[in-house]
């Protein structure tokens, strides 16, 4: 996500996340973005919301996003934006071991606010880890999965590693179609089986 550094395209991945999040049918009252990469991308999926054109609904929602560090000055605490209300959304790039959505669920949580979905950009399709004493495992299911079936939230992805396999399969002439075995390569030693 941190390639996505001009305006241009930034409005493009934007619109790519509306699109997904309209065609999910996800039905929520607000965007929350962790920090870091969620905020510039909450922000931008909101404005991409609100246009009134083609498939974006004109849905004028507001957001918020965290600090990592409180703030004792200015308007203080560790939230920005709008007050954290409803049934909150939140948008980042990936999950990997879902830390970052648990943390954003104790915050929402803590304004009185629900957790209800999450919107990524990819969906790795990854075995997840966990701690077990002072050894980290592997786990035979997805921060994604376990988000769905343990957290109880909707997750809505832009795509998945099985698209972007498809993708680079489909690119064998260029020079996209050279990361193929490399991303096969990834998939064989960290996928899990069908989120």
């Amino acid at each position: 996500a941190g390639l996505f550094n001009t305006g241009a395209a930034l409005d493009t991945l934007a619109r790519f996340y509306a699109k997904a999040i309209v065609a999910s049918g996800l039905s929520f009252d607000m965007l929350f973005g962790p920090a870091y990469k969620g905020i510039v991308l909450a922000s931008a999926t909101a404005m991409a919301l609100s246009r009134p054109a083609g498939e974006f609904p004109g849905r004028n929602l507001p957001f918020a996003y965290n600090r990592k560090e409180a703030k004792d000055h200015g308007e203080g605490g560790s939230l920005v934006g709008a007050p954290l209300q409803g049934r909150v959304l939140i948008v980042d790039d990936v999950m990997s071991a879902g830390t970052a959505v648990r943390e954003s669920i104790a915050l929402i949580r803590q304004a009185g606010a629900t957790a209800h979905a999450v919107a990524i950009a990819l969906d790795r399709q990854e075995m997840a880890t966990e701690k077990k004493g002072d050894a980290t495992v592997d786990v035979p299911y997805s921060a994604v999965q376990f988000v769905r079936q343990n957290l109880g939230l909707q997750v809505c992805a832009i795509a998945e590693l099985d698209d972007l396999l498809a993708y680079l399969s489909a690119q064998p002439g260029n020079t996209m179609g050279e990361h193929l075995s490399r991303v096969k390569a990834y998939r064989d030693r960290y996928g899990v089986s069908a989120t």
